[in-house]
């Protein structure tokens, strides 16, 4: 499907609850299929990553009821069944990476694969600490399927290269299932959403500084309900500030510190940005965030502050071109490991659109303040964010852009256009 997006000249105004978060929507499957009992999860994501999830442990012999469209009642014994038939993870490299941690300490035989876009994803960052525990495990050269043999696990002290949500949780999600305490260890703090989750289902775990630990556990079920997801937000933030005229509210926004990179980046820009009504729930930080169309200033975005804003660096760099001066964007090679190399591709696709910005090996270089032209098509590589992104820059282009292939929003977030349609 092709998207035809033009310029918006009237602002973004109004009021918009954004979709649930997608990687609590992922870890209220997994880690309520962990703990015995029943759990009934509000808000669940509608994006076809989290139903990947979903139905992978539905496979798995959890019994899984929908009581609305994002209402559902979980109930598990805490065990799994062997499953009948292989895996499927769809586009999702969460469900992969998380669940292989589980797996791996099963008493039975596995294999989890995917899409043609996941099956290109490196999964030697999972494979070598579980196989450090003792798992087995076999692939396509370190990339999937991923053929999982049961075994028994031990504990291990890891220490990370790499700063990454998703390995410290495939190696937290084995250690609650392995003998003796598991440490991890990464060079910067990634988000936490699983450790904040395995504290709120009752887990030994323990955090401090950029190292956790954990030891085995029986989690309790408890009800969770599930807030919005910054990611998501993080386009309309953008748009927000960069489409003239725009004042509007987000509502109901996951605030976790590890994931509000987006936030400080774009304060640090001189945005005009107000967080409203802060509140917990399930053990998250939530709020509301108002936003207002700005004059933004450039900026060097690297080091710790990335993996706390990793997802949202294609729609920043979008925002970039509309700030005054040079921003630069570095220590994100990982991006290049994505559903697609988004480095590349960021750079590929703003240039159409007329933007100066130049490639790097671990981001960009950014020279602003840019007028976006417009006036071409623009390829999205089976990607989602870039989809989104993309439409982002479209709607402040002097004359129509189209997007090919922008059915890959529907992995993430179905509503976008939708949404977008009700702010203007």
């Amino acid at each position: 499907m092709n998207k035809i997006v033009e310029k918006n000249i009237n602002g973004l105004k109004g009021e918009i609850v954004i979709p649930s978060d997608k990687s609590l929507s992922h870890r209220a499957i997994i880690l309520s299929s962990l703990a015995k009992g029943t759990t009934k999860i509000e808000n669940f994501s509608k994006g076809a990553d989290c139903h990947s999830t979903l139905n992978l442990f539905k496979n798995l012999g959890i019994d899984i009821d929908f009581k609305s469209e994002q209402s559902l009642i979980l109930k598990s014994t805490g065990k799994f069944l062997e499953p009948k038939q292989n895996l499927n993870c769809g586009n999702s490299g969460t469900t992969m990476r998380l669940v292989s941690g589980i797996l791996a300490g099963q008493n039975f035989n596995s294999v989890l694969y995917g899409d043609e876009s996941l099956s290109k994803r490196p999964m030697k960052r999972v494979i070598e600490p579980l196989s450090l525990m003792g798992a087995k495990i076999n692939s396509n050269d370190g990339k999937a399927p991923l053929e999982i043999i049961g075994k028994h696990l031990k504990a291990i002290n890891y220490k990370s290269k790499l700063s990454s949500a998703q390995v410290k949780s495939c190696v937290l999600l084995a250690g609650i299932n392995a003998e003796g305490k598991t440490l991890f260890t990464e060079p910067y703090l990634s988000r936490n959403h699983t450790e904040l989750m395995l504290e709120y289902l009752g887990a030994d775990i323990q955090v401090e500084n950029s190292t956790v630990s954990v030891q085995k556990s029986e989690l309790t079920a408890k009800d969770i309900t599930i807030c919005g997801d910054i990611s998501s937000a993080a386009f309309f933030i953008v748009a927000g500030l960069i489409v003239p005229h725009s004042d509007f509210v987000i509502k109901n926004v996951g605030l976790n510190p590890t994931r509000t990179g987006i936030i400080d980046v774009v304060k640090m820009m001189g945005a005009n940005i107000e967080i409203l009504d802060k509140r917990t729930i399930s053990n998250e930080l939530v709020g509301d965030i108002r936003i207002q169309t700005s004059d933004l200033k450039a900026c060097e975005i690297s080091g710790n502050i990335i993996p706390r804003l990793i997802d949202e660096i294609p729609v920043i760099a979008v925002l970039a071109t509309q700030a005054e001066g040079t921003t630069i964007i570095k220590d994100a090679q990982d991006l290049r490991n994505k559903e697609s190399d988004r480095i590349t591709a960021v750079v590929t696709e703003l240039r159409k659109l007329g933007a100066n910005i130049d490639e790097t090996q671990d981001g960009f270089i950014i020279n602003g303040k840019t007028k976006l032209l417009g006036d071409c098509e623009i390829n999205t590589y089976h990607d989602h964010r870039l989809a989104m992104s993309m439409y982002i820059a479209g709607l402040i282009s002097e004359k129509q852009v189209q997007i090919n292939d922008f059915q890959w929003v529907d992995i993430s977030f179905p509503e976008f256009e939708q949404l977008f349609t009700s702010l203007q």
